[in-house]
Formats: structure tokens, C-alpha cells, sequence
């Protein structure tokens, strides 16, 4: 009598295509067979997907040419349609190859979130309609980007990104192995390949680096879904879907045991890569009264107008002694908001002007070993110099340098430095679709 053959284990793969990856007929169909692949290899397979190219920016620009003051509610309900054709489409690829797909809107695959439209935020997910399909043998296909507000049951929308945040909460609900992140690039790189083609592909990155280089502009994961994705414990894979190649790995803890492959050097670098951001503005408030709770008052308006603030500056007021001037950065997105509602509190706050600035750039050096590898600040800022970068603004955590430049001037800032930290590679990168809009 012979042995039984060892069967692999099943895993359950949350799989997220971004939008280069389904930007057209052909990029679907390539999608579904890598989508059919995985579950005949013996997995269980859910799979979210963004708009197709650059559709959201399609309808955002076609909204404009109606109106530029479009309610909040029907923008959201305008833009959740992009993921809904992906969706379908791919469901309809899918099931071309004879494998079953079963798609369902973020709404219904249980996506509850809060009631703010265009930036909405998960509070529960009940993923029982997707559970039940992945039980008949289907491949589940999830809408990203949206949900369903717990409490007026309209449609919202999570945000720019907000597909990402959308896999690796399905991934966390369903108790997934890993979450699959699959780009226009193979992984996760020291720099945008399209500003610096000789960036390297990182194998493996802590989520605390990778929640720097998210929070500063890198645009290959989202914010929120690192910071999801470190809260519950799900393993990251950041790949390519033009390609076979392994990504990148984000680890959820220092405590994670995956393993990429053998002789993989356990040292961290000092640095782990340059990100960049062209999305924010720069805002003083300009001849704020130099006295104890001016500052509160002017972030508690910018928080009730639901604008995140980044970096913070105060100097000197050019209005003499007893004035300071505040200056911060937010989304350009959300410049407007945030504008109407300090206007309104002028008076109350008592500051003398608002100055604002949207040709700015963000350039950021991020990496563990800056904690214990002294000179990066000088070689950093002597890089900027010898290119000629001026700076407006500083800022620092333990692991990142961050600052503030002129925008036109910001690819120059990030080729220099990332020479200077020599993380160039030998050879380019390869960027295999997308427009980086």
C-alpha cells in the first residue's frame, strides 16, 4: 500500500490589483488568468481591484467641467462606479476561463465605515457574503476603495489609495495568509523609478519604514493600509503583475518569521529609500498673538474642517515682537476647506493673514539605522546644497528626514539624494505600465 502524497496547505490569498494592472481589455484578461492560476494551485482566492487606469481622475475632471462645488455625497457615489466596471469585468474574464467568480460591491462585502464622503474610514467589516461564495468554490471579487456609512447607509468613498486599505481589511477579516499587492513595478523600491530609474527593489522592509516612506508620498502603498496591516498582523507582498518576479515583503513585526530566502542579510541598512510628494500645500498663518493657546485654536479649525495636517514650522512674525507665524502643510485636496474655515476664524483668533502655496515639494530620507548610524543629517543636507536646493521647511522623526522645496526642483532633489546615500543601482528599473498621475 503506498503513502499518501503530501498536499500543500491551502491558503487563503487576498490578491489587489491597482489600476495600470486592469487599465484595459488585455490588462484584465492578464489579470484573471493570474487570479485563476492562484486557485488552481490549490488556494482560496479574494480579489480587490481599483479603476481602471486612470479613471478617477477621469470623472474627477469630468465632474469639474459641471460644477466645481459637487456635493460630497454624489461625488462619492460618482466615483465608486470605476471600481464597480473593474469588478464586473474582471468577474466576467474570470469566469470566460471557466473558473467562478462572484463580484460584490465594497457595500456588499460588508465595508462599514463613518459618515465622512471622501475620506472615509473602516469601523467593522462583516465579510460573510464573500466567505460564503469563497465556500461554494468561487473567486471573490471586491470593489475597492468604498463602503457603506454605518449610519445614513450612503455610499463612501475611502480616499486616494483607499484599495489598498480595502485588501488588507478584507485580508484582516478573513484571517488571510498574506495580501497580495500587485503594482505597475516589481515591488517596493529606494526611490519612484520613474524620477530615479536606477532605484533599487528593497526585498524586505519593516512596517515601521514603510509606514515613513507611505506617509511621505512613496505612492506604492497607501498609508492606511500599512497602519492596518501592522495593527492586525497581515503579512504585505508588494509585486508586479506584468511579471513573476518576487516582491517586496513588508513585515507586520520584527517578531515575523516569513522567509524570502535564504542568505538574506538580517543587518538593517542605514537607509531604506528617498519618497517623495508633490499632493501638499504649504499654509502660514501669518501675525498669530504670541501667546498660550493661539496654536490650539488655529489646529482645532483645521481639525474640524477634517484636513490633516503634516509638517509644522513657527518663527518670528515679519508683524515685530509679540507675533509669531504658523506655517503647516496639508493635501492640496483639502486646502480649500481648511482656508474657509481659518478665514471664518480670524477674527476670534486674531491673526493677521493667511498666505498659501501649492508649488511645493516634499522630499523625505527614511531608514531605521539613522538611529544609531551618526552623519546622515550633514550628508543629507550637504547633497541638497551641492544641487542647489533651497529649503523652507524641517522635519524629523527618529527614522526620516523631511523637508520642504520648490516643486520644480523636487526630481532634482531626489536624484541627488539619492546619489548620495549611493542607492543607485546598476541597472534601471522596470516601470512596466501606469502614469504615476
Amino acid at each position: 500500500m503506498s503513502l499518501p502524497l503530501e498536499v500543500p496547505a491551502r491558503q487563503l490569498i487576498v490578491q489587489k490589483f491597482g489600476g495600470s494592472s486592469v487599465a484595459d481589455a488585455a490588462g484584465i484578461k492578464r489579470v484573471a488568468q493570474r487570479v485563476v492560476d492562484t486557485q488552481r494551485a490549490g488556494n482560496e482566492v479574494v480579489v480587490v481591484v481599483s479603476a481602471m487606469g486612470d479613471t478617477t481622475d477621469e470623472l474627477l475632471d469630468l465632474s469639474a467641467q459641471i460644477t466645481d462645488e459637487a456635493p460630497a455625497r454624489e461625488m462619492d457615489m460618482l466615483l465608486s462606479a470605476g471600481e464597480r466596471i473593474s469588478m464586473a469585468l474582471l468577474a466576467m474574464a474570470i469566469n470566460k476561463l471557466g473558473a467562478k467568480a462572484r463580484s460584490f460591491t465594497g457595500s456588499q462585502a460588508g465595508m462599514i465605515t463613518d459618515g465622512i464622503h471622501g475620506k472615509a474610514r473602516i469601523i467593522d467589516v462583516d465579510p460573510h457574503r464573500v466567505r460564503t461564495a469563497l465556500d461554494k468554490g468561487a473567486i471573490a471579487i471586491v470593489a475597492g476603495f468604498q463602503g457603506v456609512s454605518r449610519e445614513s447607509h450612503d455610499i463612501t468613498t475611502l480616499g486616494r489609495g483607499g484599495s489598498d486599505t480595502t485588501a488588507v481589511a478584507l485580508a484582516a477579516a478573513l484571517d488571510a495568509d498574506v495580501c497580495e499587492i500587485y503594482t505597475d513595478v516589481d515591488g517596493v523600491f529606494t526611490a519612484d523609478p520613474r524620477v530615479v530609474p536606477a532605484a533599487k527593489k528593497i526585498d524586505r522592509i519593516s512596517s515601521e519604514e514603510m509606514l515613513e516612506l507611505a506617509a511621505s508620498g512613496a505612492k506604492i502603498l497607501h498609508l492606511r493600509c500599512v497602519e492596518y496591516a501592522r495593527r492586525f498582523g497581515v503579512p504585505l507582498h508588494v509585486r508586479s503583475s506584468f511579471s513573476q518576479h518576487e516582491g517586496t515583503w513588508v513585515m507586520p513585526s520584527p517578531d515575523d518569521k516569513i522567509t524570502i530566502s535564504e542568505g538574506v542579510a538580517l543587518e538593517q541598512p542605514i537607509i531604506s529609500g528617498v519618497a517623495h510628494d508633490r499632493s501638499e500645500a504649504k499654509v502660514t498663518v501669518v501675525g498669530v498673538p504670541d501667546i498660550p493657546g493661539k496654536a490650539a485654536a488655529i489646529f482645532q479649525v483645521i481639525a474640524k474642517a477634517h484636513a490633516n495636517v503634516d509638517m509644522i514650522v513657527q518663527n518670528i512674525s515679519t508683524f515685530g515682537r509679540g507675533k509669531t507665524d504658523i506655517s503647516f502643510t496639508l493635501p492640496i485636496v483639502e486646502g480649500a476647506e481648511a482656508l474657509t474655515a481659518l478665514k471664518a476664524a480670524q477674527d476670534e483668533i486674531g491673526f493677521e493673514d493667511i498666505e498659501y502655496n501649492a508649488e511645493i515639494g516634499k522630499l523625505s530620507l527614511i531608514g531605521a539605522g539613522m538611529r544609531s548610524n551618526p552623519g546622515v543629517s550633514a550628508t543629507f543636507f550637504q547633497a541638497l546644497s551641492d544641487a542647489g536646493i533651497n529649503i523652507n521647511m524641517i522635519s524629523t522623526s527618529e527614522i526620516r528626514i523631511s523637508v520642504v522645496t520648490r516643486a520644480d526642483l523636487l526630481d532634482a532633489a531626489v536624484r541627488a539624494i539619492h546619489s548620495a546615500f549611493n542607492l543607485d543601482a546598476d541597472s534601471e528599473a522596470t516601470v512596466y505600465g501606469g502614469t504615476g498621475r
